[in-house]
């Protein structure tokens, strides 16, 4: 049995790089426009300019470099390509998605936020294992909160480009629900640690162990969230604000 939980660990840990890696649909599709830019932008540059098809254009002012016209995608007809209502189906199919996990994150977080008063308020609910199921509700509550907080500083604008958005705030946001997830994640270990030790009967449940589960789920997190940091800001941190 050991081994096989090593196992699913092992193999947890490896499928995670590829799952954190992998691109919302809709950022996969702009990131498509990008490339086709790139292509158009390498093809100008070789063309010199000499076809009226394919050419883009700046004005200097006293401002600056005007941006460049037409547009990419229309100069390098990028936009034939697209199916006629695709932006439309595909707006109304992640708004339909934002819409069903906002309502049930929120029913979620009306529930927990109601089961933790209850544990708190009653004196005789007041136990070790109360204790760890707090922290883990929680660690739900804090999930669903740091979802609308990146909802609001991603999605607050249909202008705003989410998936080139690189901002302090974005960075923020995205850090925290990191942080709340990897925290719920531990927080349950946390749950199957003690029930593990109430079936062993070897384990002493004093304060000080309930400091050592504390400890476990809320300040490991915070050990791999400043090497994701660390490695993001090394790697991958190529956005300007």
């Amino acid at each position: 049995m050991s081994c096989l939980r090593i196992g699913g660990i092992l193999l947890t840990l490896c499928l995670a790089p590829t799952a954190l890696s992998s691109l919302h649909p809709e950022c996969e599709y702009i990131f498509q426009l990008e490339k086709e830019e790139r292509h158009c932008l390498q093809y100008i540059a070789e063309d010199g300019n000499k076809s009226a098809e394919g050419s883009v254009s700046r004005n200097c002012t006293n401002g600056g470099w005007s941006r460049p016209f037409p547009p990419y995608h229309i100069a390098c007809s990028v936009d034939d390509d697209i199916p006629e209502n695709f932006l439309q189906a595909e707006q109304s199919y992640f708004a339909t998605v934002k819409l069903i996990y906002t309502v049930g994150y929120s029913i979620s977080l009306v529930v927990l936020t109601v089961a933790v008063l209850i544990l708190l308020l009653f004196r005789k609910l007041r136990c070790a294992r109360n204790f760890i199921h707090i922290q883990l509700f929680v660690t739900f509550i804090l999930k669903a909160v740091a979802v609308f907080i990146k909802d609001v500083t991603l999605f607050s604008s249909d202008d705003t480009n989410h998936c080139t958005l690189s901002t302090f705030a974005c960075k923020a946001s995205v850090v925290f629900c990191h942080y709340c997830v990897m925290a719920n994640f531990f927080w349950l270990l946390v749950e199957a640690l003690y029930l593990n030790s109430l079936l062993l009967s070897s384990f002493y449940h004093s304060r000080r162990c309930l400091w050592g589960f504390s400890l476990l789920g809320w300040g490991v997190p915070v050990l791999f969230i400043i090497l994701w940091i660390g490695s993001r800001v090394y790697f991958e941190n190529t956005e300007f604000v």
